[in-house]
């Protein structure tokens, strides 16, 4: 089925599991979103994809409406999104991906994360070259063909299709969001939700004993609060 498949499958994002943390996550995705195309989804299309994975993941009407407002006032600070590189005990590559109102805190709060757990926090392009950039959608398979679907929109970059549960996953490069999401739409084609990910293109085998080392530096990261999303070369 593909490595950005096995990568899904294979990966585990405790923050995720905290319902909370993943409303305060769309939350600052609905600030950013505003303040750079405008409070009304029907002309933000980014705001409109945050939205959705808002409902995926049962995130309250009035919760979404409450951060659109907020976001639409003029006091309201903004995120800027930071990328922090590194690597973690054993040689195991570390992206990080933060929304922050507060960049010095939060790089303080991330080079003390690596220096805690032995890693190193490392400059701009040291790491991220290991990881493909890539954005996914997941649709409704009812009434819709897998393998039509990747003919159809291989044109516009899709690279993966394939099916998981009830639900049919299209898998592009990073670039490609924009005019695969417009394409959904244009064919009335519900978007259950939407997102990025970096896949790493190697990953390093390690020996049970220092597994432990990496997960503690990872959950120390994750349960930050300007962090979005981890990406690792742990296999």
């Amino acid at each position: 089925m593909g490595r950005a498949f096995e990568f899904r499958k294979a990966r585990k994002m405790k923050r995720w599991s905290a319902m909370s943390k993943a409303f305060t996550r769309i939350g600052k995705d609905i600030v950013m979103a505003v303040k750079e195309g405008g409070p009304d989804p029907d002309s933000n299309s980014r705001l409109r994809a945050i939205i959705q994975n808002g409902k995926s993941v049962n995130m309250p009407k009035d919760n979404i409406e409450r951060a659109i407002k907020r976001a639409s006032d003029k006091s309201q600070g903004d995120y800027k999104e930071v990328l922090f590189e590194g690597y973690g005990p054993h040689g195991i590559a570390i992206l990080v991906e933060t929304a922050t109102d507060n960049n010095t805190r939060t790089v303080a709060n991330i080079r003390s994360y690596f220096n805690k757990c032995d890693g190193n926090l490392g400059t701009s392009g040291s790491v991220v070259f290991m990881f493909d950039h890539t954005c996914n959608f997941k649709i409704d398979k009812e009434n819709l063909d897998p393998e039509e679907i990747e003919l159809e929109f291989i044109d516009l970059g899709v690279e993966e299709v394939f099916i998981e549960e009830n639900e049919i996953l299209i898998y592009a490069p990073f670039d490609c969001f924009g005019v695969i999401q417009a394409e959904l739409e244009k064919r009335s084609i519900t978007i259950n939700s939407s997102g990025f990910d970096r896949i790493p293109n190697i990953t390093k085998e390690l020996k049970e004993e220092e597994i432990p080392d990496i997960e503690k530096l990872l959950e120390k990261i994750e349960n930050d609060d300007d962090v979005q999303n981890v990406y690792h070369t742990m296999n």
